[in-house]
């Protein structure tokens, strides 16, 4: 039963989706604000997806967005009375994948949902379930992990993107501009150097295998060297 999380400061919103979604055979999982959201986050195993008010105390649904963007790729609904274009051009950007104003209809909603979870359905089994592996570094994009020597390693979704572009093509050099079009995509107006900080992160949970295997080419970009026996 895929599970959903609910985060809404208006118990009545949460009790109301709640009741079409269980109906609709979800299991429910309720938050009363941003902070709780991202605590049941990170503490449920499985959340399928999250429904998430923009205008909450302790965290904003854009905050909540951010931080489970960090380490999730799980579909994400905002809900908001705001109308405004901004409004709706900060939840994409803070990782939203679709945004819902109220009032709403929940049926419409619960569609809404089962239309994002048979996308993100398509677009997992879409990607070869064979692993990548590179001297004792596992990248399974099945299960989207990362395990080296048998254990598994924390990456934020920006550090598994990097990795795995490099793995899947060892030995070629990508430049800081192409990682950032392949990952963070072409509209990225930020700081390009956030690519470096990510490749450093990276590089210091991989340990000694970054060390040896994950390259630096000054000037030019990064690459995955492979051992020649």
């Amino acid at each position: 039963m895929p599970k959903i999380l609910v985060a809404d400061d208006e118990a009545l919103i949460r009790r109301l989706v709640g009741d079409f979604l269980k109906k609709s055979g979800y299991d429910v999982i309720e938050a009363a604000d941003g902070r709780e959201a991202v605590l049941k986050f990170r503490e449920t195993k499985d959340i399928s997806l999250v429904v998430c008010d923009i205008m909450m105390p302790e965290m904003d649904g854009w905050e909540v967005c951010r931080e489970i963007r960090r380490t999730s790729n799980v579909p994400i609904i905002v809900l908001t009375a705001r109308t405004q274009e901004f409004d709706e051009l900060v939840s994409f950007e803070s990782g939203a994948d679709d945004f819902v104003t109220k009032p709403f209809s929940p049926t419409v909603l619960v569609k809404r949902i089962e239309a994002l979870l048979k996308r993100a359905a398509r677009e997992t089994h879409s990607i070869s379930s064979d692993a990548i592996t590179i001297d004792g570094l596992v990248l399974n994009t099945a299960a989207h992990t990362v395990t080296l020597s048998g254990r598994e390693l924390e990456l934020t979704i920006k550090e598994y993107g990097i990795l795995e572009r490099l793995m899947r093509n060892p030995e070629r050099l990508f430049s800081r501009d192409k990682l950032l079009d392949d990952i963070w995509g072409v509209d990225f107006e930020g700081d390009p150097r956030t690519v470096d900080s990510h490749v450093a992160r990276l590089r210091v949970k991989l340990g000694e295998w970054g060390e040896l295997h994950l390259k630096t080419v000054y000037g030019a970009g990064y690459k995955i060297e492979v051992k020649r026996n």
